[in-house]
């Protein structure tokens, strides 16, 4: 018989796994958080885009998957993907008491 079969490939298989776990699977989790945060938008909530634009939302489509954010500069029209999960967050977090 050959030497090592199964052991040789033993090794790619726990690099397969370790990839998978540390990489692959936290990057599946996050896209649908992001996925669920974009169709969770609503009107009046206040955002910050991928891009660092801050504005509120005014209009939500559904059918073209876009929202129109109201900004200082006027009305916006955005895909409801460039507007960051993390930033918007962080912007409509309470604020904690110090």
């Amino acid at each position: 018989m050959g030497e090592g079969g199964i052991g040789s490939l033993l090794p790619f298989v726990l690099m397969f796994v370790v990839v998978y776990f540390f990489m692959i699977a936290p990057q599946m989790k996050r896209a649908k958080k992001e996925k669920k945060f974009a169709a969770e938008l609503k009107r009046g909530d206040k955002v910050i885009t991928k891009s660092g634009l801050h504005g509120k939302v005014a209009e939500l489509n559904d059918k073209d998957n876009s929202c129109v954010l109201e900004t200082m500069a006027g009305k916006l029209k955005f895909d409801r993907s460039s507007i960051s999960m993390e930033l918007s967050s962080k912007l409509n977090a309470p604020e904690k008491a110090k």
